[in-house]
């Protein structure tokens, strides 16, 4: 049998080492170390080497992995790009509803829509996440939160 690479995850793999590159190469630009500790280019910074790396796994495994015939799962990819918009517009959300509410918002749609849980169930797992998030940030470490029209 012939080996033949995956090419979604292959092409997929170059760009986000692409992406990648970019973090890393804006992140260099920040200060890596502060006279309090990290600066902004540290996280940024392990976080685009973690990505280049783990890009470089699946571009190479790609290579390397035996395909039979590749069939394009068009409902697999539909799910995926619905998650994806929900969290682009869960993003675009959190200046006028807050991180708290966008937070929720999101949860509930993946858990009602993409688990098809009940509403009852995703309502409790949405307001739980939410909450945890605020008894978290703002209350237990002091860090706030994006505030929106709620105040929360």
């Amino acid at each position: 049998m012939a080996r033949k690479f995956g090419a979604a995850d292959f092409y997929s793999g170059l760009v986000l080492a692409a992406l990648a590159t970019y973090i890393i190469v804006q992140a260099r630009q920040w200060e890596y170390l502060g006279p309090d500790g990290p600066g902004p280019g540290f996280f940024p910074l392990w976080y685009g080497i973690a990505m280049a790396a783990l890009s470089g796994v699946l571009v190479l495994s790609s290579a390397w992995r035996e395909k039979s015939a590749e069939r394009v799962e068009w409902q697999k990819i539909g799910r995926a790009l619905a998650v994806w918009f929900a969290l682009a517009v869960s993003v675009a959300a959190l200046k006028p509803l807050g991180f708290v509410a966008s937070f929720a918002a999101l949860t509930f749609f993946i858990a009602a829509v993409m688990y098809r849980r009940p509403l009852a169930l995703a309502a409790a797992v949405a307001a739980a996440s939410a909450a945890a998030f605020y008894v978290l940030f703002p209350l237990a470490l002091g860090v706030p939160l994006p505030a929106g029209v709620f105040g929360f």
